[in-house]
């Protein structure tokens, strides 16, 4: 097991690594998802990647990784994966979540840190993390230079709501509206604002949600309704992370693929998850190495 403390990157906002150290320390996933919850919102996010991707000789990096909660799953299925983290607090919680497995390599770096080997990579995949980052191309570059020729990248960025209706856009922009101003509070104050509002938005729509489907109504169009068979504790984590985080972007599918065809990857290879979360997808790197 190694670690890398070399050097740092440019390409990140000190405020939002910060504020991700506070909410992984604060919600480290080690409880709320009952037997299997974690299992399946995995396997949503991994839906898109190719079958076999992930096999006992695939080399794996895990670009943000957070509370370490996805590479839980992947470090069983591969021979060896690579956690990168540019927070001390987040990396702190992962090491203590990864400690079980010994073919995992920790590096405390931002992605386009020195440390993650150039084109050794099999599969990368990273989750809810480059829309975090002040320049998500130059990210997604950087992630490139990691993949093998014909290597696979896995990930989720926030989407513009661009297969929505009107109304849920205007929602979503008076939510942002109070995400400026949560996000520049103190921790402490944060998460009281953001439990009130899991308490008192989040859990009376995921509940009217459920209640609703069970009467046979379709409610994929009603807000939050993917937390319909969520726990209290998943929602006052992702209350804090959609309303807590203060650099925060969003990309309709055509800009994704824009961004990952000027950074290198071959995207007549991209697939598209047509479920939520959006956008998930995958995309390999040429063949031939161009």
């Amino acid at each position: 097991m190694t670690e890398s403390l070399r050097g740092s990157a440019p390409n990140l906002d000190r405020a939002t690594v910060d504020h991700f150290g506070e909410e992984w320390s604060s919600f480290t996933q080690d409880e709320g998802w009952g037997s299997d919850g974690l299992d399946k919102v995995f396997a949503q996010y991994f839906a898109s990647l190719p079958s076999g991707a992930l096999n006992l000789n695939a080399v794996v990096g895990d670009f943000g990784a957070g509370s370490g909660r996805w590479a839980t799953k992947v470090a069983p299925l591969v021979s060896q994966l690579y956690v990168l983290e540019p927070s001390p607090a987040a990396m702190s919680v992962a090491r203590q979540t990864l400690s079980r497995f010994n073919n995992v390599s920790y590096i405390a770096e931002p992605i386009g840190g020195p440390s993650m080997p150039e084109g050794r990579l099999d599969v990368a995949y990273s989750l809810g993390v480059i829309h975090h980052i002040p320049d998500p191309e130059q990210a997604l570059r950087d992630v490139r230079a990691t993949l093998k020729p014909g290597g696979v990248f896995l990930g989720y960025l926030y989407y513009a709501l661009d297969n929505r209706p009107s109304w849920f856009k205007a929602i979503w922009r008076a939510s942002d509206k109070v995400r400026s101003w949560v996000s520049q509070l103190p921790a402490s104050r944060k998460r009281q604002v953001t439990d009130t509002v899991a308490a008192l938005v989040y859990w009376p729509l995921a509940r009217a949600s459920r209640l609703l489907s069970g009467l046979g109504v379709p409610v994929a169009q009603v807000p939050l309704s993917q937390y319909s068979d969520k726990s209290f504790y998943v929602m006052r984590n992702d209350a804090l992370d959609r309303l807590g985080t203060p650099l925060e972007q969003r990309f309709t599918r055509v800009q994704i693929t824009e961004m990952l065809l000027r950074a290198g990857f071959d995207t007549s290879t991209m697939i598209f998850s047509e479920s939520e979360p959006f956008w998930c997808f995958s995309v390999r790197t040429p063949e031939n190495g161009g």
